[in-house]
């Protein structure tokens, strides 16, 4: 039998201050993988988290 899809989904978070700020140490667009519920949380999801090419802690934003 085959199972409905679950309540956890996976999402990619990406730096805002990647896609605007020329001035970074390495070039590209940092990116992190999660999970989350999507009964839960409906809207996208915000994170701070440490970027490694703007070398400090920003805002993630989920991206489709």
């Amino acid at each position: 039998m085959a199972k409905s899809k679950g309540a956890r989904i996976i999402i990619t978070l990406e730096c805002t201050e990647c896609r605007t700020n020329s001035d970074k140490r390495s070039a590209g667009v940092s990116r992190y993988t999660s999970t989350k519920n999507r009964r839960n949380t409906t809207n996208r999801l915000e994170l701070k988290k440490f970027c490694t090419h703007c070398n400090k802690h920003t805002v993630y934003k989920e991206i489709k």
